[in-house]
């Protein structure tokens, strides 16, 4: 009996290790495929040299420490009732996805959701520019993540074409408008443009196309946007000097290192919102009920899923 109960703990605390385990695993999972990129990077841009990333036991236990403190401002977004919005804006291949990815990986999806608008519909495109994102704004209790946002007209439209010039000057003219009424209204908006450099870019392209996992992130636009560099870069720097306001300041990510850029995004992000510990009630698990005249049905073998691993 005693034997038993001692193999009964020691499965327990197995089964409790494997779980801890497996939550650092979603982690790997995503790093496991930076890492392969990064080391095709690493090596066509520095033959036989050291690797430019930061020290990846350093990256991990700081990623970890910071997504804990993500989970506490979560809390503190839910307790107060806050309403916060983060526009993540920069050129194709800059790494937004992989920050907001890290951003939402450890909090609550009730809480923190994803914008990611498709082109608009010939519908939208008769509407108020900014109606199709209102409706994404977050209640009290809410964080949105944009990736990209209304600012496709400064950017993707201007260079592309698919706005006129009366459509760019009024989005110049309406938006810092917009944002104000945003910010009046208590919600905490917060900017962000993520920088690399031509050479970066061209890079991170050339892999992708030579990586099977990776080429559904190329389409025709990624393409002809490689082709217009020069123009993107005018028009962000336009957009940068006609809307980085006080209400709503622009802030600038260094992302040629990706690593690097997830860790300053998400440090500089918990300090825009200043947040502190919620208090909860310790949890208690309840004792099950069991019912002596409960009996479980057989499932069927053929509703199982085979057990190919």
């Amino acid at each position: 009996m005693i034997t038993d109960k001692i193999e009964k703990k020691r499965d327990y605390e197995r089964r409790i290790h494997a779980e801890m385990l497996d939550g650092f695993d979603e982690e790997l999972e995503m790093e496991i495929d930076d890492e392969r990129m990064n080391a095709l990077i690493n090596e066509a841009m520095n033959p036989g040299g050291e690797s430019r990333d930061v020290d990846r036991n350093f990256y991990f236990k700081e990623l970890f420490r910071l997504q804990g403190e993500l989970v506490k401002l979560q809390d503190w977004v839910v307790h107060q009732k806050l309403k916060v919005v983060v526009l993540f804006e920069g050129r194709d291949a800059a790494g937004k996805g992989g920050v907001i990815k890290r951003i939402t990986q450890r909090l609550n999806p009730r809480v923190c959701r994803v914008a990611a608008l498709p082109a608009p519909s010939e519908r939208e495109r008769s509407q108020w520019y900014f109606q199709r994102y209102v409706s994404h704004l977050p209640a009290g209790g809410e964080i949105v993540l944009f990736d990209r946002s209304w600012y496709n007209r400064a950017g993707v439209e201007k260079v592309m074409g698919f706005c006129n010039d009366d459509e760019y000057e009024d989005f110049f003219r309406t938006v810092p408008e917009f944002e104000k009424m945003l910010t009046r209204s208590g919600i905490i908006l917060i900017k962000y443009w993520f920088s690399i450099t031509d050479e970066e870019q061209n890079m991170r392209f050339t892999m992708r196309i030579h990586d099977p996992l990776k080429q559904w992130k190329l389409s025709p636009m990624d393409m002809e946007s490689r082709r217009r560099w020069e123009h993107y870069t005018r028009a962000k720097e336009v957009m940068l000097e006609r809307t980085h306001i006080a209400e709503a300041p622009w802030w600038i990510v260094e992302a040629v290192d990706k690593k690097k850029a997830r860790l300053n995004c998400i440090h500089h992000l918990l300090a825009q919102i200043p947040y502190g510990e919620v208090e909860r009630e310790p949890v208690v698990l309840p004792a099950r009920v069991h019912n002596p005249d409960y009996l479980r049905h057989p499932v069927p073998a053929e509703m199982f899923v085979p057990a190919t691993y």
